[in-house]
């Protein structure tokens, strides 16, 4: 009897079967030999404003933060002394979930070195033109470290307060009139008469009282020297970050470099969370 042959087309779906089934046996995963691990949250940013100044300061970095998608908080920093002050903002602190990278402008600074102190989220410090004291140094001291390269102290005016316990002091100004030429120069006048006008003041005592800590002994530090600032004087800051070991860098600003240069504070604070991300 004559033995029959598949026809050619048989064949041809005979064949096509078993390559499918040989392929079905190879496991998935080899089709994607890398895997990716997700990015770490950014951490979130806390951002402390000086005297005669509110948080709305910041506004310019807040909104260059938010767009490059870091979590942003800026309390107001109350103004009332450094023990008040930076007790107020530890527990801002403590209220924040994951790592911070402290940012402190001016008497903010110091601030920051007090409530930081401790606290292991805290994974950088910025300093934006600002107070920078060591462990048990007075304020007053600090800020006239370097006579005649600064303005502030002959431009301030002290208006006296009462509380309703009967307590009361001095708080500080900075004259209206020369507000401009020692605190903003590189800004419009129109809107330095308004920031004039609209100060927050500090309570004199702020600037009697001496630190109790010094953050930046044991947290990674980085700072900004504002070249043209009439407050605090450039000479001062540079010396603080020598101090303080900060990566530092400097530029062509008055003393509220974080409203006249918002991109260059914003881009050292961003280098500070890079550096040390996890």
């Amino acid at each position: 009897m004559p033995i029959s042959r598949p026809r050619p087309r048989t064949l041809l779906i005979t064949a096509a079967v078993t390559a499918s089934a040989s392929l079905s046996l190879i496991p998935l995963a080899s089709a994607h030999t890398t895997s990716t691990t997700p990015a770490a949250p950014k951490p979130t940013v806390v951002l402390i404003h000086g005297a005669f100044a509110d948080a709305s300061s910041w506004n310019g970095v807040v909104e260059r933060l938010q767009r490059d998608g870091y979590p942003v908080i800026a309390p107001a920093n109350p103004l009332r002394g450094l023990a008040e002050d930076s007790t107020y903002v530890a527990s801002v602190l403590a209220g924040v979930k994951g790592p911070v990278i402290l940012v402190g402008h001016s008497y903010g600074g110091a601030v920051i070195s007090q409530a930081a102190a401790g606290d292991p989220q805290v994974k950088a410090l910025v300093y934006v033109a600002a107070l920078v004291p060591d462990k048990g140094e007075k304020l007053s001291t600090l800020s006239d470290k370097f006579p005649g390269t600064n303005e502030l102290a002959p431009a301030l005016r002290p208006v006296p307060f009462r509380n309703s316990d009967g307590t009361g002091g001095s708080d500080l100004y900075v004259d209206p009139a020369r507000f401009r030429a020692v605190f903003a120069a590189d800004l419009p006048a129109s809107r330095t008469v308004v920031m004039g006008a609209e100060q927050r003041p500090v309570a004199a005592a702020a600037f009697a009282s001496s630190a109790t800590a010094a953050a930046w002994r044991t947290i990674p530090s980085w700072a900004l020297v504002a070249r043209q600032d009439e407050a605090l004087g450039a000479p001062l800051e540079r010396f603080e970050a020598r101090r303080a070991h900060a990566h530092t860098v400097e530029i062509n600003s008055s003393h509220v470099a974080l409203i006249s240069h918002p991109g260059a504070v914003t881009h050292l604070i961003e280098d500070a969370a890079k550096a040390t991300a996890p």
